[in-house]
């Protein structure tokens, strides 16, 4: 018997050392997709980037604000939200409590994520 199923702990993945320089952890990539999550504390931000691919967030907790191109908006637990391939985009957290937030990206990039 093969066996598929796949279970992942996040608080055993390690935090990736990226530009952001926040908590990031790769959770899994495969060539369809990748999915990371990524907690902001207080006063955290991304920088502002370009994916070559396109982009959901699932906001997990807290209350943020997403940037895609000029447009911003206020998210909160339990949203889903779009970002098209190739258009600047970034996540803050001007709260004070934690924002976690899963990326989907989908398919997995070929190519380097552009920082602005």
């Amino acid at each position: 018997m093969v066996i598929i199923i796949k279970i992942i702990n996040v608080d055993e993945v390690d935090i990736a050392d990226t530009p952001h320089k926040v908590d990031v952890r790769k959770l899994i990539s495969y060539e369809h997709a990748t999915i990371v999550r990524i907690e902001l504390k207080p006063g955290e931000a991304l920088k502002m980037h370009v994916t070559p691919v396109d982009v959901c967030f699932f906001i997990l907790e807290g209350e943020g604000i997403v940037q895609i191109g000029k447009e911003k908006e206020i998210v909160k637990k339990n949203k889903l939200i779009f970002s098209p391939a190739k258009i600047p985009h970034t996540l803050m957290n001007e709260s004070d409590a934690n924002f976690s937030f899963l990326v989907l990206k989908t398919p997995t990039p070929t190519s380097e994520t552009k920082m602005l």
